[in-house]
Formats: C-alpha cells, sequence, structure tokens
C-alpha cells in the first residue's frame, strides 16, 4: 500500500460510480488502543461482501482522509484513512494504519466478493 492520493482514489470512486460493489468496511480500535479514564471501552464494526450501488463517492480531508458513498437512502463513510491501492483483481483497498502501522479501519469496494 501507498500513501493516499486524492486525485487516483477519487478516480477509482468515480469509476466504481453506479455499479454493484461489494464492499468490506471493518473498524476496530482492538487491545492496543490507548484509553484515557478508568472505564476502557473497545469498539468496532465490521460488514463484508454486502452488495451496494452508489450514485456519488468523494474522498476529503488532508492528512488523514475521509471516504462518503451516497447511497439510494442514506450514506456510508470511512475515516482516518491513510493509504490505499488498487489490486490485482481491480479491488479499490483502503486502510487507515496507526503510527505503528496497525490497522484502525479498513474500507474495500471491488465488482466481485472478497
Amino acid at each position: 500500500m501507498k500513501s493516499i492520493s486524492k486525485q487516483e482514489v477519487q478516480a477509482e470512486l468515480d469509476r466504481l460510480a453506479n455499479k454493484s460493489v461489494f464492499i468490506h468496511l471493518e473498524t476496530t480500535n482492538g487491545a492496543y488502543a490507548v484509553h484515557s479514564g478508568t472505564r476502557k471501552t473497545s469498539a468496532g464494526a465490521y460488514i463484508r461482501n454486502s452488495l451496494i450501488t452508489y450514485s456519488h463517492g468523494k474522498i476529503t480531508g488532508e492528512d488523514t482522509f475521509r471516504v462518503g458513498l451516497k447511497l439510494e437512502h442514506g450514506w456510508v463513510y470511512a475515516e482516518g484513512l491513510t493509504d490505499w491501492e488498487l489490486d490485482e483483481k481491480g479491488r479499490l483497498l483502503l486502510a487507515g494504519l496507526d503510527e505503528e502501522g496497525r490497522l484502525a479501519v479498513a474500507f474495500q469496494l471491488s465488482t466481485t466478493p472478497f
């Protein structure tokens, strides 16, 4: 993976718009997360191989990035993204990595299941 280029990622989001695509969206703060206070709370979300169609995709941000997809009845988005690649299968793979290279968020789109 390489650091996000807004222009390149936006081109890929535009390429996949108005097509049925499979989404993988995963967040985790895992056991290594830094928490404050006396209550330690772990949080995460996971969805894989859900078929969606979005009319508009947009990437915003400067150092870390947010990608939002406009669905027929709402939005799906991820923030904290730092790295990306278009793999050999044409899948758009975005990730948010912490300063030690550990995964905090994965946001992936594909025309075939993961």
